[in-house]
């Protein structure tokens, strides 16, 4: 699999108009749809999980790497999927997690983590050692030196090299990304966009020579050669309720500097929301790995409301039916644990209720696993499942999904309708990657 992404890079460096777009997400569903698109185009599918989602200890998802590979092999399995075209990614493996730490316990964790991480299969990773830890020296800007990061970028891939070799010889080693300039995860916080930042060139060069220096240094110039790419910002970013879009005139330079690199292209995190034709040009523009996450789960969120809307107006009346509830059971839920969206949304009461809705963050990508959510949502499914959905209902709430299943190209069933809105989504990304038209 690591010939796989490497030789989609180097088809890229050749000229050709192709690059590889990154679903980041554990949600069941998202998986889902993602692979029956792979499955559609005929192609690879990369997934990542990031640090604080899976890790040793369980993350927020409570899986570790190993559980999570097995997650997402049942679900191929399922869809009758090539477990081969499968490659695994991690995303910020690195310090993040345990930044409250001292910077010995930290990283003794982070390469705990990162040899976990390869051992069950990830062949892509990306070394993010820019956290500052507890203990840790920082500069003016609140940052960590960039000599100490890439000192302790070696020393995770040292690691990263040592459980690919004990576990698969040098027949499967990973590829690396390194750079850790990204906009914030999961989108902005409560500030109200006006610019985003674009990378410095200085920024980026000064990022490859010393990385490069210490992977040298430390013998790794194999693994120097499986760098394929450096994250960077080029100007676009999203927040609760705003998006900036991409311009690709405002990141020319930076497009263009990594021409004189033979092996390296960026890659662009936080592209959710862009438009086909903006995500295309990234791809166009040597930003050939696009990452995407919370638009998925945005996209999941529209579908079940949808259904959950259908649910009301078709079967309130029935009383041999309970309704699932489910919006007003996210909403109690997200209430009582504010813990994944008080920080990234404001205003008064009214603006918080439609926030935690309907926002392009979608903080509620962190709720469905709750008990009380994954039952309402089988109930809703379970509901809706008793007989066929009225077609009259479908136009209003799900147009798209409606005139599929009028052309005989799409079952009318919940599943089906939520994976196909999904799809919507992940068949922008495959045409940026250049796998469709």
């Amino acid at each position: 699999m690591r010939n796989q992404i490497q030789k989609i890079i180097q088809r890229h460096k050749s000229g050709e108009k192709i690059g590889i777009y990154s679903i980041c997400s554990a949600n069941r569903y998202v998986i889902e749809a993602s692979i029956k698109q792979a499955k559609k185009d005929n192609s690879i599918i990369l997934i990542e999980a990031t640090s604080n989602q899976v890790n040793q200890f369980g993350g927020y998802t409570g899986m570790t790497p190993k559980k999570f590979v097995r997650f997402i092999l049942n679900i191929a399995k399922q869809v009758d999927f090539p477990s081969k075209r499968i490659i695994f990614g991690g995303d910020h493996i690195g310090t993040n997690v345990w930044k409250n730490e001292k910077a010995e316990t930290a990283l003794q964790h982070a390469k705990n983590l990162v040899y976990k991480y390869v051992e069950s299969g990830f062949t892509k990773i990306h070394l993010d050692t820019s956290y500052p830890c507890k203990d840790d020296q920082i500069n003016k800007h609140s940052l960590l030196p960039p000599e100490i990061i890439a000192e302790r970028t070696a020393e995770l891939c040292k690691v990263a090299e040592t459980a690919a070799l004990k576990k698969y010889g040098k027949n499967n080693l990973p590829v690396y990304v390194i750079g850790t300039d990204v906009p914030p995860p999961g989108g902005g916080t409560k500030e109200k966009l006006s610019t985003s930042h674009i990378t410095a060139i200085k920024e980026v060069k000064k990022t490859i020579e010393i990385t490069k220096k210490d992977f040298l240094s430390n013998n790794l110039e194999s693994a120097w050669e499986r760098v394929i790419a450096v994250v960077v910002q080029m100007g676009v970013e999203f927040n609760s309720s705003s998006i900036i879009e991409y311009n690709r005139g405002n990141a020319k330079k930076l497009s263009k500097f990594i021409e004189s690199y033979d092996n390296l292209v960026y890659e662009a995190h936080s592209t959710d929301y862009q438009t086909k034709s903006a995500l295309r040009q990234m791809i166009l523009d040597h930003y050939a790995i696009i990452k995407v996450g919370p638009a998925l789960t945005f996209a999941f969120r529209e579908a079940v409301f949808a259904l959950a809307q259908i649910e009301k107006e078709w079967l309130s009346k029935n009383n041999n039916v309970v309704l699932s509830n489910i919006i007003e059971i996210i909403d109690r839920v997200m209430l009582e644990n504010p813990k994944h969206w008080a920080e990234y949304y404001n205003g008064n009461e009214f603006s918080l209720s439609l926030a935690r809705k309907y926002s392009y963050s979608d903080r509620m990508r962190y709720y469905w696993p709750n008990p009380d959510i994954k039952k309402a949502l089988n109930r809703l499914i379970k509901n809706l499942n008793k007989k066929t959905i009225p077609l009259t209902l479908l136009s209003l709430y799900m147009p798209e999904q409606y005139k599929k299943v009028r052309d005989g190209m799409l079952k009318n069933s919940p599943n089906e309708l939520i994976l196909d809105k999904i799809m919507e989504i992940t068949n922008i990304y495959s045409y940026a990657a250049g796998l469709r038209k």
